[in-house]
């Protein structure tokens, strides 16, 4: 009787779960494209905004250019700078959206990772630079971060993008040591720049 018993209880022992091939399959697909997507580029940089952004930058430099006093001008280029991430933005998620990737993935996480921490040096110093009455030192100082946060947002985006974010450090380093060239520099960065490399993204990757 012990021995039916015990050959009874094995019977009745539940089994272990088994998940059906189909949920496995899913399983397996979706790990597949996470991985896939960490590993890819951020391609949804928009050609077609840089040149956009290059054209009100040209704007911007030449409207700041006849600026009589030093408030004038920075309220020029902060002005500007808010249209510039308006047309960014707005750009980069049609973009995105057409490619059928959102800009929360792991490569757009990962170049907003790279390149924010230098956008918001950048507001720091323009904050006490202006303080301090050292406004000339801006475009310098705009161009380098501007150039770091493109060349390390560009590790993880299209091969283009660190090519241009090192013109904007060569630029900016010149216009560190002579503040009087700095207008006419933001003008060749942030404006012909941005159209010479948004033509070039947008013939080679697609808008």
């Amino acid at each position: 009787m012990c021995m039916l018993d015990r050959q009874s209880h094995r019977l009745r022992r539940p089994r272990a779960h088994v998940r059906p091939a189909s949920q496995r399959a899913l399983e397996d697909l979706r790990y597949i494209r996470e991985t896939m997507e960490l590993s890819s580029a951020f391609t949804a940089t928009p050609g077609w905004g840089q040149v956009l952004m290059g054209v009100t930058a040209v704007i911007a430099a030449a409207t700041a250019a006849r600026q009589v006093t030093a408030q004038a001008w920075l309220t020029t280029w902060l002005v500007e700078a808010l249209l510039a991430v308006a047309i960014a933005i707005t750009t980069m998620e049609l973009k995105a959206r057409r490619r059928g990737l959102p800009l929360t993935s792991g490569p757009g996480r990962k170049f907003a990772l790279g390149f924010l921490p230098c956008v918001l040096v950048a507001m720091l110093l323009t904050a006490a630079l202006t303080r301090l009455g050292l406004a000339r030192l801006l475009p310098g100082v705009w161009m380098l971060l501007y150039g770091a946060g493109v060349i390390t947002g560009g590790a993880f985006s299209i091969p283009l993008l660190p090519a241009m974010g090192s013109s904007f450090l060569l630029a900016g380093a010149v216009a560190l040591f002579a503040p009087i060239w700095g207008n006419l520099l933001m003008a060749a960065t942030f404006g012909a720049l941005h159209i010479l490399f948004g033509l070039w993204i947008a013939r080679e990757y697609g808008g």
